[in-house]
């Protein structure tokens, strides 16, 4: 079954407000500006932040600094 197209049309992001696009093969609903991925479940969208899937930002984490490298000691006064 599928959802409700009159649901669809007023249905928003609620954490951004942004228009949605319903991907039916994955019982999802996903956010055209911030990415969110709201689940569909017994086709009831779920549309609450904290169950929605976050998108990846694609930033690799800080690099490591060197072990046993300490920073040279300031001059006292």
């Amino acid at each position: 079954m599928t959802l409700d197209p009159e649901l669809l049309r007023i249905l928003v992001c609620p954490n951004d407000r942004g228009e949605i696009d319903y991907h039916e093969d994955e019982q999802v609903i996903v956010c055209r500006t911030c990415g969110y991925r709201y689940p569909v479940r017994d086709d009831i969208p779920v549309m609450l932040i904290d169950e929605a899937e976050k998108p990846q930002t694609g930033k690799r984490p800080p690099a490591a600094k060197p072990a046993g490298k300490k920073p040279p000691a300031g001059k006292k006064r």
